[in-house]
């Protein structure tokens, strides 16, 4: 049992932090009969009393030894509040019903909540989502054997995209371990190439120490995913002398370190590289965002006027609407952001990883440029592409210090003659802008995608979007203009499904905000389920579905590069009436497939409170321009399907060009 002691420690830690925080969390020690150690979570301290009171009439119905035994479940909600942590994802097993069962008394006294998900890999989208809207630690529960190997995905996507998460696994007791009983599988192994880090879990007392590591080993440094695996017997069994263990003490006693130290001169050099520039530009991803460096970004951007660009991970890390942003680049970016990094001579790569989807012909990236590579995570500096420079630490830090050095009279009496020298860069950017817009060709009466996507952005422009995987992620990455964690998607993994259950952890994250999601048909029916979640805690998701009825991304290259032979693709066979399922779900649901409803078919959506699904049928052969085909550098763009650009800008007929080459292989022949 804990002691007054211990207790008088946090009332006093608590205390100060609300001394510098007036909103931050406190714990309240409960003096009742019969005596208890336990706290209740405040988050107003003129309640304290009146909150104090209603628990302890509660405590009196809970028998003393089902709550109050110090066993290894006890420790793992204990120390889960105690690091902040108040909601929960997951789905209960038979390895994990000692947890479920200790849930059971902390979510009757309001401490924690659990949402039940239909699907673990729902679970890990979904702590996902929350965590990448939040970003704090998303934590998701899920039994042992298939329900461990059904959250692969969602670890796989996270990891991938350094999303911090807490995966805790139940496990078959210690003593089965090894012995192939009933759902033992080793997710331990299964992960460990998907994980920042892993654990299983053998004493109950190593509980506190090993969640309280694994939230801050998930978001220190570059964040990840982190797995503990929980064996049956340890939930229940006690621990004789509890001690609650804190982040302080992982940090100062146990010795976790991220070094962010950075060479001072390191800046000074890439500072003094602006001098020698005039084609400066900022390829920025989603380190900005995890480290919340984007007001900083923003000051360097407009004190040397130096053109962005983000990737798919980043997108909300600088400012859309700004004149100097370019938008996404890549294989479905903008045709003006291509251009740019095609034609650089200083390329600033910050929190960006030179994914392939970004730089197409990896030797055509940024070819001309001096690439200066700005990371938390030194492996990535110089991995996919040999860099000039590199400066490894917190990007927000290292930001910072260029701000402050870039105010020293050396660099000051410079700001004016970068901003003279980057003036013909600005022009020809602006050309570019002019003369490849993002346009919608409305030639067709069939409704477009891009209609919905545009028509969404412009009656809630703050909104938290999730997408799936697909044409329609495409689409909306192009038209939508969001800001920092309001862009939810899955970049480096494409997880179709992902979209749904992402919408739900931003939903508990943030109950007040719209929460839009945007997914294709064949990406909302891998995990249609979780409508059953929606509708059970009556999230205000808004879930719009472009339906194509095909899975429209495998067509478009079945289409551009396999001679139009359409292999399973298509998806009107066997497809369901959304509407139908909604109802099922006793969701409100809408339909359009005209041109001239979705206006009021899309405000309509967002006047109803709960939740609501809309179906667009839209047109079925759209394709998703601009697109770098496979093996070509970045500036030789499809634009149509017969339209290509050349490396110089011009635009061409693909099929003439074609044509020609190959009439010049007939004559070299000859």
């Amino acid at each position: 049992m804990q002691t007054q002691e211990s207790y008088d420690l946090i009332l006093y830690e608590e205390k100060n932090q609300r001394i510098q925080k007036k909103s931050s969390v406190s714990y309240t020690r409960l003096k009742s009969k019969p005596p208890s150690d336990y706290w209740i979570l405040e988050t107003d301290a003129i309640e304290r009393p009146q909150r104090a009171k209603r628990l302890e009439e509660r405590v009196y119905d809970i028998k003393k030894e089902s709550l109050y035994q110090n066993t290894g479940a006890f420790a793992l909600f204990d120390t889960l509040v105690r690091n902040g942590v108040y909601s929960i994802f997951g789905y209960p097993g038979g390895a994990i019903l000692p947890i479920y069962d200790e849930l059971y008394f902390w979510e009757k006294n309001n401490f924690i909540r659990h949402y039940l998900v239909r699907h673990e890999q729902a679970a890990t989208h979904a702590a996902d989502g929350f965590s990448r809207a939040s970003g704090k630690v998303g934590v998701c529960f899920a039994t042992s054997g298939p329900g461990a190997t059904n959250l692969v995905t969602g670890i796989a996507t996270a990891f991938l995209d350094s999303i911090p998460m807490v995966v805790i696994t139940g496990q078959v007791g210690t003593q089965f371990l090894g012995t192939d009983a009933f759902q033992e599988i080793d997710i331990y192994g299964i992960t460990l190439s998907l994980v920042k880090h892993s654990y299983v879990v053998f004493e109950p007392r190593l509980l506190p120490q090993i969640l309280t590591e694994a939230i801050y080993i998930s978001q220190n440094g570059r964040p990840g995913p982190v797995v503990i695996d929980i064996p049956k017997n340890v939930g229940f069994e006690k621990i004789r002398k509890y001690r609650p263990c804190h982040q302080k003490t992982v940090d100062k006693v146990i010795g976790w370190r991220y070094g962010t130290l950075f060479n001072i001169n390191q800046v000074r050099i890439a500072l003094n590289q602006l001098e020698d520039s005039v084609c400066p530009l900022f390829y920025v991803g989603g380190g900005i965002v995890s480290s919340n460096a984007t007001f900083e970004l923003m000051i360097l951007a407009e004190r040397f006027r130096i053109p962005v660009t983000t990737t798919l991970m980043g997108k909300g890390a600088f400012d859309e609407h700004h004149y100097l942003s370019l938008g996404m680049l890549g294989m479905h970016g903008t045709a003006y952001a291509n251009f740019a990094v095609g034609n650089c001579d200083l390329l600033l790569a910050v929190g960006a990883r030179f994914d392939d989807r970004v730089t197409g012909k990896l030797d055509e990236f940024a070819c001309n440029a001096y690439i200066i590579h700005i990371d938390i995570d030194a492996a990535e500096v110089g991995k996919n592409k040999s860099v000039s420079f590199g400066i490894v630490g917190d990007v927000k830090q290292i930001l910072t210090e260029m701000i402050i050095m870039s105010d020293q009279d050396e660099f000051i009496e410079l700001r004016v003659k970068f901003i003279k020298y980057f003036e013909l860069w600005h022009k020809q950017i602006g050309d570019w802008k002019k003369q490849f817009p993002l346009i919608i060709d409305i030639t067709n009466n069939k409704l477009l995608p891009q209609e919905v996507i545009k028509l969404v952005t412009k009656i809630r422009p703050n909104a938290i979007i999730t997408t799936d995987v697909g044409q329609h992620q495409m689409w909306a990455a192009q038209h939508m203009r969001c800001p920092a964690r309001h862009w939810l998607s899955s970049s480096g993994l494409g997880t179709m499904g992902y979209g749904v259950p992402a919408a739900i952890g931003a939903a508990i994250a943030f109950p007040e905000k719209d929460i839009i999601c945007i997914s294709g048909d064949s990406s909302f029916q891998m995990n249609l389920q979780e409508l059953g979640t929606i509708s059970q805690y009556n999230l205000p998701i808004k879930i719009i579905v472009l339906n194509n009825h095909w899975q429209g991304m495998v067509r478009q290259w079945q289409e551009s590069f396999y001679n139009n032979r359409y292999s399973h693709s298509n998806m009107v066979a066997g497809a369901p009436n959304l509407r139908l399922l909604a109802n099922a779900y006793d969701i409100f649901s809408l339909y359009t497939e005209s041109r001239l409803e979705i206006g009021w078919v899309i405000k309509d959506t967002f006047t109803y409170k709960g939740p609501v699904l809309v179906e667009c049928n839209v047109l079925e052969d759209e394709n998703c321009y601009p697109m770098v085909e496979p093996s070509k550098g970045n500036t030789e763009m499809m634009l149509t399907q017969d339209l290509v650009t050349t490396s110089d800008g011009l635009i061409i007929n693909k099929k003439e060009r074609e044509r020609q080459l190959s009439l010049e292989e007939l004559e070299e022949n000859h």
